[in-house]
């Protein structure tokens, strides 16, 4: 059965980020993820996640300028140093929050920036990161993102459809740079909604890609709502994924299309589910 985790940045967002923690254990989430901690102090996130007894399965490398539109800084010629000296605050918060996974972003690149330059670097960056997240026993994971779209509105600072202008796009480049690297602590971190999007076949590129795949996350197509809205069959995938002998987290990052609670029917087969409390509590809120 799939062990599926709660974005934080995405579900439960009704409530406060700190808040959220406790919702997601309360309807049956054994781990959670989300994609930037560094706006919170570590202690108190291993708090959270102490007190309700969760565990910590995915963050990502430092961003860089959000605000200015950067999305990582892995794959951008001349902040290297930049990007390694960063590397050593994720791998504190890692090991702080008890986290095994991390994604190495890429980044946008530039107007007029030299691709080839900007994979050169990539490959650099990513084989420094694999070495060194590798001595605390943590991956290294790449992630295919649609560059087509962009911030979803209304939605919270790091809550995306995709990333527009974001170097790297298929899944089949991103064998290729793993394969180019050739380091065995770098591996594929596989959202089924981008891939979707980018490149469909998803059945086929989980077969072909299962022996390196490191992490997966969710979403139903098009509107990055819950995997039962859209055009993606999802149990057909999550029983292809059992039988394909995947044991790891799979990320549920999508924009509840009402309310995280009522949308949370999809998950009920698979030990998630709003207790009675809950739903009473909430039929009284009307």
């Amino acid at each position: 059965m799939p062990k599926f985790a709660a974005n934080l940045h995405y579900l439960f967002n009704e409530v406060p980020f700190l808040d959220r923690f406790a919702l997601a254990a309360q309807v049956g989430f054994k781990g959670v993820e989300f994609q930037v901690p560094y706006d919170w102090p570590v202690e108190v996130l291993a708090d959270r996640l102490r007190s309700h007894n969760l565990s910590m399965v995915l963050l990502d490398t430092k961003p860089g300028d959000w605000e200015a539109g950067e999305r990582g800084i892995a794959a951008l010629p001349g902040r290297q140093e930049e990007f390694r000296r960063e590397l050593e605050t994720t791998i504190i918060y890692c090991q702080a929050l008890g986290c095994d996974t991390v994604h190495t972003i890429a980044g946008v690149l530039p107007p007029g920036a030299d691709r080839n330059e900007a994979e050169t670097v990539f490959v650099d960056n990513l084989r420094y990161a694999a070495d060194r997240l590798g001595e605390f026993g943590i991956k290294a994971v790449i992630e295919p993102i649609n560059g087509g779209r962009d911030l979803i509105r209304g939605g919270e600072t790091y809550t995306t459809y995709g990333m527009r202008g974001f170097f790297l796009n298929h899944v089949k480049d991103a064998v290729r740079i793993i394969e180019k690297v050739d380091h065995p602590n770098l591996r594929l971190h596989l959202d089924i909604y981008h891939t979707q999007i980018t490149d469909g076949n998803l059945a086929e590129i989980l077969r072909q890609t299962m022996d390196m795949i490191q992490h997966i996350q969710l979403a139903g197509v098009p509107g990055r709502n819950e995997p039962d809205v859209g055009e993606i069959n999802y149990p057909y995938l999550f029983d292809l994924i059992d039988r394909l002998g995947y044991t790891g987290w799979i990320g549920c990052e999508y924009k509840p299309l009402n309310s995280t609670l009522a949308g949370l029917g999809w998950a009920k087969d698979y030990g998630i589910c709003v207790p009675e409390p809950m739903r009473a509590a909430m039929s009284a809120a009307g």
